[in-house]
Protein backbone atom coordinates (compact mmCIF):
# COMPACT_ATOMS: atom_id res chain seq x y z
CA UNK A 1 0.00 0.00 0.00
CA UNK A 2 1.22 3.47 -0.81
CA UNK A 3 1.91 5.96 1.96
CA UNK A 4 1.76 9.70 1.95
CA UNK A 5 5.22 11.25 2.43
CA UNK A 6 6.83 12.17 4.70
CA UNK A 7 6.52 9.01 6.73
CA UNK A 8 6.86 9.22 10.50
CA UNK A 9 5.46 12.74 10.82
CA UNK A 10 2.77 11.65 13.28
CA UNK A 11 -0.37 11.93 11.13
CA UNK A 12 -2.76 9.12 10.32
CA UNK A 13 -3.15 7.68 6.81
CA UNK A 14 -6.64 6.30 6.35
CA UNK A 15 -9.57 5.58 8.61
CA UNK A 16 -9.63 4.78 12.34
CA UNK A 17 -10.58 1.11 12.77
CA UNK A 18 -12.92 -0.24 15.43
CA UNK A 19 -14.66 3.11 16.02
CA UNK A 20 -17.83 4.84 14.85
CA UNK A 21 -19.53 8.10 15.74
CA UNK A 22 -23.03 9.43 16.05
CA UNK A 23 -24.68 12.69 17.05
CA UNK A 24 -26.27 13.31 20.40
CA UNK A 25 -29.52 15.20 20.85
CA UNK A 26 -27.52 18.29 21.85
CA UNK A 27 -25.67 18.22 18.51
CA UNK A 28 -22.28 17.03 19.79
CA UNK A 29 -20.57 13.98 18.30
CA UNK A 30 -19.85 10.94 20.44
CA UNK A 31 -17.33 8.20 19.59
CA UNK A 32 -18.31 4.56 20.10
CA UNK A 33 -16.33 1.31 20.24
CA UNK A 34 -17.74 -1.04 17.59
CA UNK A 35 -16.89 -4.24 19.50
CA UNK A 36 -18.50 -3.41 22.84
CA UNK A 37 -20.88 -0.62 21.78
CA UNK A 38 -19.75 1.56 24.68
CA UNK A 39 -19.42 5.30 24.28
CA UNK A 40 -15.81 6.44 24.54
CA UNK A 41 -15.52 10.17 24.03
CA UNK A 42 -17.73 13.22 23.41
CA UNK A 43 -16.45 16.08 21.30
CA UNK A 44 -17.52 19.12 23.29
CA UNK A 45 -15.03 21.64 21.91
CA UNK A 46 -16.97 22.06 18.66
CA UNK A 47 -19.98 20.60 16.84
CA UNK A 48 -17.80 19.17 14.04
CA UNK A 49 -17.36 15.39 13.70
CA UNK A 50 -14.22 13.45 14.65
CA UNK A 51 -11.72 13.16 11.80
CA UNK A 52 -11.28 9.74 10.22
CA UNK A 53 -14.04 8.04 12.23
CA UNK A 54 -16.97 6.63 10.29
CA UNK A 55 -20.50 7.85 10.96
CA UNK A 56 -23.37 5.61 12.03
CA UNK A 57 -26.64 5.73 10.18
Amino acid sequence: MATNPPSGDGHRNGMVKGRSQTRTSSGNYVKRDTKTGRFMDVKSSSKTPFKGVRKEK
